[in-house]
């Protein structure tokens, strides 16, 4: 073995001139590392996985499990939508007025009526301001009053009807003055709804806060 051979080479080289034997890379520990840190980036794909997960399964909602943030107000619920106090069918006197050229029209109004629980008063044709002159399907009148009690509830059985005050005193006591458009009363199953949905109205939209 030359002196000019490096140790290890096992005389296989020899230094000659300027050029010198190259070194080749250990390619195996290459694959160790590379081994390694597909390993530590498949762990960490793992575990962030199974963070969202368990995101998913309980929600998400960090200000859920910390409580409402102060100035956030929930929604309303629909079963707690308030209940207006309106009088009872029986506690309201009609008036059947027949505004048309059809006879015998208010007193069928006024028996059907009377089987839905309302009182009947005077049964005939219209007033010289209102004969032949209402062209929807009636108008409801009564005191102002009864504006938001008697006028509303009975205009629950008659659709379509036009809602007017006057000076009258008494507002248990209204008028149904039948127009010329009018056909028949609206059924007593919709009249029923109608009412129901006027002593619990739906609550209005409530804008919601980013909390």
């Amino acid at each position: 073995m030359s002196m000019l051979t490096p140790p290890g080479m096992g005389g296989q080289y020899r230094i000659t001139g300027d050029k010198y034997p190259r070194m080749r890379r250990n390619r195996g520990r290459r694959r160790i590392v590379l081994a390694v840190a597909a390993s530590v980036t498949a762990l960490g794909l793992a575990g962030w996985g199974t963070l969202q997960l368990i995101d998913v399964f309980t929600g998400g909602d960090k200000a859920s499990a910390a409580g409402s943030a102060p100035g956030c107000k929930p929604s309303p619920s629909p079963s707690a939508r308030p209940v207006k106090a309106l009088p009872e069918p029986g506690r309201i006197t009609v008036n059947v007025l027949n505004a048309t050229a059809r006879k015998g029209l208010a007193k069928d109004t006024a028996d059907a009526l009377k089987k839905r629980g309302f009182k009947i008063g005077e049964v005939g044709n219209a007033t010289k301001a209102y004969d032949k002159k209402v062209d929807g399907p009636g108008i409801v009148l009564g005191a102002k009053a009864a504006a938001d009690a008697a006028l509303p509830v009975l205009a629950t059985q008659l659709a379509g009807a036009e809602l007017k005050t006057d000076a009258r005193a008494r507002p248990a006591e209204v008028d149904l003055i039948l127009g010329k458009a009018y056909k028949a009363l609206t059924t007593k199953e919709d009249a029923d709804k109608a009412l129901t949905t006027l002593a619990r109205p739906e609550p209005a939209p409530s804008t919601k806060k980013d909390c």
